[in-house]
């Protein structure tokens, strides 16, 4: 008995030490030191809270960067690849339909190679980033669509980094006048 009542407490001390006392504190440590990361990274315009630079987010709309594919529609609950295997024909085929789509939607060449980030979706589906590469292909197409002249589309070309975050590069290029 005596044996019980030393290990009850023993796992009440361990319990209250590391599931709440430890994660207060580095929680609190996070919140000092790094909000913005401790929040979650949000991005706020006009005081609300239009999205996250840590989560990938879906653009239809020709006058923005296309993301990376996800197989789960960019929910973060749950999120996921897709778990096709690289010898599943439904995954040839959706990978070809992606490129082909990428090809149509940029005005590309058709034997033009796409980056395969533009084919496959990410392993947690929620992926902000894409290559140089992948964003170059596609600023022929958001400078035509948004009717920029040679000065406003070197001003877009310069916003592309060698990892690029579509999330904010699009907000960006929004600011482009």
């Amino acid at each position: 008995m005596k044996t019980l009542i030393i290990s009850l407490k023993m796992f009440l001390f361990f319990t209250i030490l590391t599931g709440i006392l430890y994660t207060l504190l580095i929680t609190g440590i996070a919140q000092v030191v790094f909000p913005v990361k401790a929040n979650g990274s949000l991005v706020s315009k006009n005081n609300v809270v239009i999205g996250s630079e840590l989560i990938g987010q879906q653009f239809d709309s020709p006058r923005y960067f296309t993301s990376r594919p996800s197989a789960v529609s960019y929910n973060t609950l749950p999120s996921g690849g897709s778990n096709y295997g690289w010898t599943s024909a439904s995954l040839k085929n959706l990978v070809e339909q992606r490129r082909q789509q990428f090809i149509l939607s940029n005005q590309l060449d058709p034997d033009t190679d796409v980056p395969s980030e533009m084919l496959f979706a990410s392993a947690s589906g929620l992926d902000p980033h894409i290559s140089k590469q992948s964003a170059l292909l596609q600023a022929d197409r958001i400078s035509r669509v948004r009717n920029f002249n040679s000065i406003q589309k070197k001003e877009m070309l310069d916003l592309i980094d060698e990892r690029v975050n579509v999330f904010l590069l699009n907000l960006k290029i929004d600011s482009i006048k």
